[in-house]
């Protein structure tokens, strides 16, 4: 098996400086004054030629401070919420290749840096770092993490008919087509699910890598709120569901109604067929109510099935502009002789 590293460094030595495929370290951070100093200094001693931007999040401490002087680009974002923080990196950061980690020096940047390779040789769109089939189970100290990872993982295999490993890591590498032309609705830690979820859905090239997770050091403490956040992200994958699979969404939830209209209408038409007449009219009235309701879900799922259809032909035709933008400014900034 081949070097990823090894791969993704011969491919930026064989192409001139000004040609060579340029890379932008991605860094959300809140208040990461203790590790943020290491986390960019590791990625800038593990490869010089990447440029490493912090997206200060309205931090209270000295962490734009730090990561400034340890080399990064500082670039600060008042706006709260982490999905904020990634729409302000994909929409002002211009790079080939994009490495997107967190600041709580959780993920080494070799191993991280490693993934480009696959985005380098076009085996993939993102590349996902694989932290629950590493060592994440035995390094994470956070009551109930692995249970919502495991059921947020559950879910959107499910529902979306992938088989991926790790939804909401923190620590992945994408091409640029992929960072420009992703809609960011989400402002808070479940922008990495809606990440995934749309790659799925859109037909990108995913790739799944391990990669070692360790935890917080002493004095770093996670923003994340167990419980809340978990909700969050639970909300998140359902309406996601119902957006990008509005036919399942509404045709299980039309069925449901239109069986529980059909138990409520069991007692009327019993009482129809064996006294001539019904006795509970507002019994009678309900299951109609119910059954029109699940009629309404079901029309309801199938214009919504038509409409995200032309959506996606539309997507299609935004991508085939966007390369050909693209091809136009490599052209540009490496003509051919």
């Amino acid at each position: 098996m081949t070097d990823p590293s090894a791969s993704a460094n011969a491919a930026g030595a064989s192409a001139p400086p000004s040609c060579a495929a340029t890379t932008a370290v991605l860094i959300a951070c809140l208040n990461e004054e203790k590790t943020i100093g290491k986390v960019v200094r590791d990625f800038l001693s593990a490869d010089p030629g990447v440029t490493v931007y912090v997206f200060d999040n309205a931090s209270t401490d000295g962490t734009a401070r730090v990561a400034a002087e340890a080399g990064a680009t500082v670039i600060p974002e008042y706006r709260r919420g982490k999905g904020w923080v990634v729409r302000s990196m994909f929409r002002r950061v211009e790079a080939d290749i994009y490495v997107m980690v967190d600041g709580d020096d959780t993920y080494p940047a070799d191993e991280a840096l490693a993934m480009r390779s696959y985005v380098l040789d076009r085996s993939a769109d993102m590349v996902i770092g694989d932290r629950l089939s590493s060592t994440y189970f035995s390094e994470n100290t956070r009551r109930f993490h692995g249970v919502g990872n495991r059921l947020v993982r559950f879910l959107v295999d499910r529902f979306f008919d992938s088989d991926l490993h790790d939804i909401m890591t923190g620590c992945r590498c994408m091409s640029r087509e992929f960072v420009k032309t992703m809609p960011i609705l989400s402002h808070g830690f479940e922008i990495e699910t809606e990440m995934s979820i749309h790659a799925l859905d859109k037909g990108f090239q995913i790739r799944e890598v391990p990669v070692s997770y360790r935890d917080r050091g002493p004095g770093s403490e996670s923003k994340l709120n167990t419980y809340s956040d978990g909700m969050l992200v639970l909300r998140t994958v359902v309406r996601l569901f119902r957006d990008y699979r509005p036919m399942a969404f509404f045709g299980v939830v039309g069925l449901f109604v239109m069986l529980v209209s059909l138990a409520i209408a069991a007692v009327p038409l019993s009482d129809f067929l064996t006294r001539g007449f019904v006795s509970s009219l507002p019994t009678l009235v309900l299951a109609a109510g119910l059954g029109i309701t699940s009629a309404v879900l079901l029309t309801c799922g199938i214009l919504l099935d038509s409409i995200l259809d032309q959506a996606r032909q539309a997507y299609e035709f935004q991508l085939t502009m966007f390369r050909e933008q693209d091809a136009a400014r490599l052209a540009e900034r490496c003509p051919i002789e």
